[in-house]
């Protein structure tokens, strides 16, 4: 499967773990990585330190800081500091993330996935740049949004889609055959402590991502796999039951700015609605770990 990845990398850990995976998965034929919100230059070479790690060279671009209107809110990329411990790429082509996903779109049209696992400035000025795109991509799948049940009560405003909420509301707005968002309201089911993920992710081609990883360990001692479990849908959609439906995003100025909202439907908008976690292990690791098969199970196990 032809992949484009827009990505945030260097803030939460999660997506230099879906990077990772992306790059394990031999199903997967990853065309090109684009980054997004503060410090987009030290995004690109954290990602390149990932790539280079697993012997690989993807073309990255350095991508949109700023939010099409709202202030920034995520203005440094937390996990660059430990570029000097890495071996990455120095120089990258500014002022063209735009129009290589453009001409790469383009290129294959309708054989890529666009997944979008960060705030939505890049996705969105890309559709404004040019509206026939969205019409030429095999789909786009996204950690976008908080739809349903009780983490909609607890969180109302999800990171990725309040970081831009006016980009946001453009990128739901275009239609296309397969506009799927993957939110926190199922992302937040397939969590695991630090230790846990140590003990069973040891390949040794993820060497930045512990660097990286130790910066996040600051903050949290969890990881949540928000971008991972949408990175797997494309190649396991059955890891999720998604639902039609409209998908909406606040605009009006104050605290509810860039909440999402889903009512069921017949609209082109899909959500994620449950996910079965232990598959969702099981199948994750097998990408990293040879000859066992029972990942998810036994960390399925473990915490009853």
């Amino acid at each position: 499967m032809k992949v484009l990845l827009d990505t945030d990398i260097g803030s939460d850990i999660d997506d230099a773990i879906c990077l990772s995976y992306l790059l394990a998965h031999p199903g997967c034929d990853l065309l090109g990585i684009t980054t997004v919100t503060g410090q987009a230059l030290k995004r690109c070479q954290l990602a390149s330190a990932i790539c280079k790690a697993f012997g690989r060279e993807v073309p990255i671009y350095p991508g949109v800081e700023r939010p099409l209107i709202i202030d920034p809110q995520q203005p440094k990329a937390q996990q660059a500091q430990m570029l000097p411990e890495l071996d990455y790429d120095k120089a990258f082509v500014q002022n063209h993330a735009l129009v290589f996903l453009q001409d790469t779109i383009r290129r294959y049209p309708n054989e890529i996935v666009l997944l979008a696992i960060g705030p939505l400035t890049n996705i969105a000025l890309l559709f404004a740049m040019d509206p026939e795109l969205p019409s030429l991509l095999k789909g786009l799948v996204m950690m976008c949004g908080v739809f349903t049940g009780e983490q909609q009560q607890e969180t109302p405003l999800e990171w990725n889609a309040k970081l831009d909420p006016h980009a946001t509301a453009i990128v739901y707005g275009q239609k296309m055959d397969m506009h799927r968002s993957i939110g926190l309201d199922v992302t937040m089911q397939v969590r695991m402590d630090i230790a846990d993920f140590c003990r069973f992710f040891k390949d040794p081609r993820l060497g930045p991502v512990d660097k990286m990883l130790d910066v996040w360990a600051r903050e949290s001692r969890v990881i949540t796999f928000h971008d991972p479990l949408a990175a797997a849908t494309l190649f396991m959609p059955d890891l999720c039951t998604f639902k039609q439906g409209t998908v909406s995003v606040d605009l009006q100025a104050g605290e509810t700015l860039g909440k999402t909202s889903w009512q069921p439907g017949t609209d082109w908008h899909q959500i994620a609605v449950n996910v079965n976690s232990a598959l969702f292990f099981d199948h994750f690791f097998r990408f990293f770990k040879k000859g066992d098969d029972d990942i998810g199970s036994e960390y399925e196990t473990k915490k009853q």
